[in-house]
């Protein structure tokens, strides 16, 4: 006969802490970008004045006019998408076959290669040495600098391994028997058995992509060639360096100017905020399932 459970007063004193604490972190999330929202949507002068906090209160839609104002806007919004679905589903592969090798414990000299690998973590040579390798190698200046030197992570070299790791090795020696090869068994058994891992590489992937404002900024010269982020944090600094060159040059004509700019510096950094984070919000619960699994590899061994 089953009884119902009864929670102590304890434990329902805990579970009512618990939600409250809950709570209190969820609104500490949504809470600030609710306002991040308000901001971007509310007129940029009006803005300065405070007090918005979760509802815009001059409703205006200048701030993303004067983003999209850009003529080369949506060519840097293409070249965001390509290379962020070129980019992560390259590294995704590369990056799974790298870790499928080092996975290994039979293949000669894998904890060579594996120290290797991860001493890349430890030390780097530097901006300028990074640079002349980008320049003798003709990547600079190219709209392959965004994809080639990001094909391999060794911090998801090591997380995809030891997601592999955790795969029965009886399934590779059952398909070695049914006749597979290395390239099959890599391909028909273990990339359909690490959904999760891919899908948390994949978002990590894609989210490094899309926010990358760095590489365009310094190994880019030709403007067509910038991606979104680069683009938009450019139009950031000329607005801001606008607002200071004519609040330092005091005259009537210049603040007059200055009282008629109905755009800010801050109201833009609201609305950058958002077209940035839109498509990856749009994208995460699709894949939200797969990253709940995939945030626990490698804290439980059989």
């Amino acid at each position: 006969m089953n009884e119902t459970y009864k929670l102590s007063p304890g434990e329902k004193a805990f579970r009512i802490i618990n939600a409250l604490l809950l709570i209190l972190l969820c609104l500490t999330i949504i809470l600030p970008f609710l306002n991040v929202i308000a901001l971007a949507f509310n007129e940029g002068k009006d803005a300065e004045q405070g007090g918005i906090y979760f509802l815009p209160r001059a409703l205006s839609l200048e701030n993303f006019e004067e983003l999209f104002s850009s003529g080369n806007i949506m060519q840097a919004f293409f070249i965001s998408m390509f290379r962020t679905v070129i980019g992560t589903v390259a590294s995704v592969i590369f990056t799974a076959m790298a870790a499928y090798a080092l996975k290994s414990r039979t293949m000669p000299g894998v904890k060579l290669f594996t120290m290797a690998i991860f001493f890349t973590m430890l030390f780097n040579g530097g901006l300028i040495p990074y640079y002349i390798l980008l320049k003798d190698i003709h990547l600079t200046n190219s709209i392959w600098v965004y994809i080639i030197p990001s094909l391999y992570s060794v911090w998801n070299i090591l997380i995809m391994r030891t997601f592999f790791q955790q795969i029965s090795g009886s399934l590779e020696e059952a398909a070695r028997i049914d006749g597979y090869n290395d390239f099959a068994i890599f391909w028909r058994i273990i990339m359909p058995l690490s959904k999760p891992v891919v899908a948390v590489i994949s978002l990590f992937n894609a989210v490094s992509h899309w926010n990358d404002w760095f590489t365009g900024a310094f190994f880019v010269r030709n403007a067509d060639l910038r991606p979104l982020s680069t683009l938009l944090q450019e139009m950031l600094t000329r607005q801001e360096s606008l607002k200071r060159l004519l609040t330092n040059m005091a005259s009537g004509a210049n603040l007059d100017m200055l009282d008629r700019m109905h755009v800010t510096g801050n109201s833009l950094k609201m609305a950058t905020i958002v077209i940035v984070v839109t498509p990856i919000i749009m994208i995460y619960p699709f894949i939200q399932k797969f990253f709940a699994k995939g945030v626990m590899i490698g804290s439980l061994k059989e």
